[in-house]
């Protein structure tokens, strides 16, 4: 991974055989990112995502191999008990241009990555949803 700062922006290159979900989090340790949103593009060939079941709380996971574009990487980082937290969805189209999406658990690049992190002023924490008790982590404007 490569990267430069732009104003409050970072300008991200991840390369072949990067773990994307991994070097977001050395990113925001690296450069004590608490809040930005970020959002990218590229393509990967091993994927692992999930689509949330509210009602069971819980994720049914899939695992993908193949030559996949990534049509959109969008997401945030926000902190949780004082750690990077990323949150963090994909969309990617196979040969045939059948799209997938969902949560992001892993990706593996085949080609490039080429992400744009903004960072924002101030802090958002995470904290378990007792409002909804939907069992995710929720914003918690409290802070970190």
């Amino acid at each position: 991974m490569e990267y430069i700062r732009c104003g409050n922006t970072y300008v991200v290159r991840m390369d072949r055989g990067e773990e994307v979900m991994e070097r977001l989090a050395e990113l925001a340790v690296k450069e004590e990112i608490r809040l930005a949103h970020l959002y990218g593009l590229g393509a990967a060939d091993r994927l692992t995502m999930g689509c949330y079941d509210v009602a069971q709380q819980k994720y049914h996971v899939k695992d993908l191999t193949g030559a996949f574009e990534i049509t959109n990487l969008t997401g945030n980082i926000t902190c949780k008990d004082g750690k990077p937290y990323l949150h963090v969805h994909i969309t990617i189209a196979d040969e045939s241009q059948k799209a997938y999406g969902g949560h992001l658990n892993t990706c593996i690049i085949s080609g490039t990555c080429e992400l744009f992190v903004t960072v924002l002023d101030g802090n958002v924490g995470r904290k378990m949803d007792d409002i909804g008790h939907t069992g995710l982590n929720i914003f918690d404007f409290a802070g970190e």
